[in-house]
């Protein structure tokens, strides 16, 4: 940036400190009485938080939903989600909805301070009026519940909000927000994805300050130790998602064809499968759109199975391999006849980042849906690093036509470090 762009954007930082401090100090209003709300727009709230994955952030392991206090990992230091219970003191019981909306759209709290960018404002501030309306109806007919979430744990000059008014003046321009034909799907499905799903804020690149770059949206990003993999075309999908796969993977957390919902993705799913069919199904014709062209999608060719050169090139890793996964993985195993993914078909080995297959073998997958969706032990105990790389490496080269992943060693002693944080 040059010193006449730095300038302005200070400049334009303090404009933004200066309204944030005229949005303080207005009056406490008491909470609005729940029976205030119409039902129906209550519904049609219930509906949007599940799309946008509210009670995944902002309910602790254990916790009360929407009470907030769940940690999350940035490259800053830890951050701790809000309580968006309609509690007057340690809540959102004293936002008016022009308070809520501002917040939503803009990332200033009732009190004027900002709000941490990792509260994706930069897409909520596209979601309409009727939906923000219908939002706050719902989550201000919340049970309240009074907790205060633990100080935050950043690093400097992170851990002062001010600098946030700086963040935006570089990076948070939005446009107006977005009014999408109900009646069409495609436009209903990128006005989700892109505003209250939020979906690039995991899928996009972001840059050294956290800001998405948006000139690579949906091109994959990095979550809680996690890869998101791209969501257009240059997803490493090795069968071509359709909107009928996407809309079945939203629902259940699995597609045979692709893989099954790992990670943060998992709680995603538990929210959308709660979504409204004909918003899920939108989503899912909108990605699956923006995903058709890649090239990556080689349809059965990608079962090729290469185990002698596979066991040739990692002894080692093929032993452990038998040892540990040929009981569930191999063809003709119990689980793989009940409709999982088998191997070559799974998404995360095709990948050019191993962090994904080294997670889902350190943590193992539980059931996005419960007992009777997909399930894999944990192996992080029971392996080193030098063997989770060894298995890594196996299932890439007997499963995979793309490169070897390199520095598989230190990968997993990363992603065991990141799993652990």
């Amino acid at each position: 940036m040059t010193s006449a762009g730095l300038i302005r954007a200070l400049c334009a930082a303090g404009t933004l400190i200066l309204l944030a401090s005229a949005c303080a100090g207005g009056p406490k209003l008491p909470p609005p009485p729940p029976q205030s709300f119409d039902r129906a727009e209550v519904a049609q709230g219930f509906a949007l938080a599940k799309l946008g994955d509210c009670q995944g952030c902002h309910t602790a392991d254990g916790g009360v939903a929407y009470a907030g206090g769940l940690p999350l990992k940035t490259p800053f230091g830890t951050l701790y989600t809000t309580n968006i219970t309609p509690d007057a003191q340690t809540g959102l019981g004293r936002y008016s909805k022009d308070a809520f909306v501002r917040a939503m759209r803009r990332g200033v709290r009732a009190d004027g301070a900002h709000l941490y960018p990792a509260f994706p404002y930069d897409h909520f501030a596209y979601a309409d009026d009727r939906d923000l309306s219908a939002l706050y109806a719902f989550l201000m007919t919340r049970r309240p519940v009074a907790r205060t979430a633990p100080a935050n744990r950043l690093i400097p000059p992170a851990n002062i909000r001010g600098v946030i008014a700086v963040w935006k003046a570089l990076f948070f321009h939005p446009g107006p927000p977005a009014a999408p034909d109900p009646n069409d799907p495609r436009a209903r499905g990128a006005y989700l994805v892109e505003s209250l799903g939020h979906c690039g804020a995991c899928h996009t690149p972001h840059n050294a300050l956290g800001a998405e770059q948006t000139r690579q949206a949906l091109d994959g990003g990095y979550q809680e130790g996690w890869y998101a993999p791209p969501l257009n075309a240059l997803t490493p999908a090795s069968v071509p998602w359709t909107p009928e796969r996407l809309e079945r993977y939203f629902k259940t957390g699995l597609d045979r064809d692709h893989a099954a919902a790992a990670g943060p993705m998992g709680t995603v799913i538990r929210e959308l499968a709660k979504a409204p069919d004909a918003d899920r199904r939108a989503m899912a014709v909108y990605l699956a759109e923006l995903m058709k062209p890649s090239p990556a999608g080689r349809g059965q060719t990608a079962l090729v199975d290469r185990a002698a050169a596979a066991a040739s090139a990692h002894p080692q890793g093929a032993s452990l391999y038998a040892g540990a996964c040929a009981s569930c993985h191999e063809p003709g195993a119990p689980m793989m006849l009940q409709g999982r993914p088998p191997l070559p078909l799974g998404t995360p080995l095709h990948e050019a980042d191993p962090r994904d297959t080294i997670q889902i073998v350190l943590q193992g997958l539980q059931p996005p849906l419960g007992g009777a969706g997909p399930y894999m032990p944990a192996f992080g105990s029971s392996l080193t690093d030098a063997q989770v790389a060894e298995i890594a490496a196996y299932v890439r080269a007997r499963y995979s036509d793309r490169p070897p992943w390199s520095n598989l060693t230190a990968a997993v002693a990363e992603a065991r470090k990141q799993g652990a944080s």
